[in-house]
């Protein structure tokens, strides 16, 4: 599957909102305007203002629909979901070469707020997943304690681990260390 360069990173953004919600053990990663301003400046989200405490809000509220569209039992009902972000967005689809960049749209319109910036460009990001018919491919990670998002980018839409050297491997050596404990006992 080929994917634009813009396309892969608001991919790669949405995930990583996705993964900064509490799930299980794991504390919320969006707990203070500080984390937010962190994950802004870790993402390169461009155009974005002073950050206020409406912002987490509503920067926590478009993290929640996202989730919900990983969540989504068919294509259908992510359609729906993507749809009501993306226009709840006001997105104004414009070209631009910023920053070093060849030319990529942006969907946000000038002076969004972060929470309509990452509504319109993610949210655009996993439209083109669904448009592709390949909306199985917004997975989580099967790991019984892990759970984190991921889109699953290999060929033959195999990978099951948001990290097959962290969830992947942890898995591997105890499916192995149960094997030789068996085979020995």
């Amino acid at each position: 599957m080929l994917i634009p360069h813009d396309t892969r990173i608001a991919l790669d953004t949405v995930v990583d909102l996705v993964n900064t919600a509490p799930q299980g053990d794991r504390d919320d990663e969006l707990g203070d305007l500080q984390a937010l301003q962190s994950f802004v400046h870790a993402h390169k989200i461009s155009d974005v203002g002073e950050l206020g405490a409406e912002d987490l809000r509503a920067v926590r509220d478009v993290r929640d629909r996202f989730t919900a569209v990983f969540s989504a039992p068919d294509a259908r009902i992510a359609a729906t979901l993507i749809n009501q972000l993306v226009a709840a967005a006001g997105t104004t689809p414009q070209l631009t070469d910023h920053d070093g960049y060849d030319w990529h749209v942006h969907y946000f319109a000038p002076g969004a707020s972060v929470a309509d910036h990452l509504a319109a460009d993610c949210g655009m990001a996993l439209a083109f997943i669904v448009v592709a018919g390949e909306q199985e491919r917004l997975r989580r990670c099967e790991a019984p304690d892990c759970g984190r998002a991921f889109v699953d980018l290999s060929r033959n839409r195999s990978r099951r681990y948001c990290d097959s050297r962290t969830c992947g491997n942890r898995l591997h050596v105890a499916a192995y260390r149960a094997r030789r404990k068996e085979a020995a006992g």
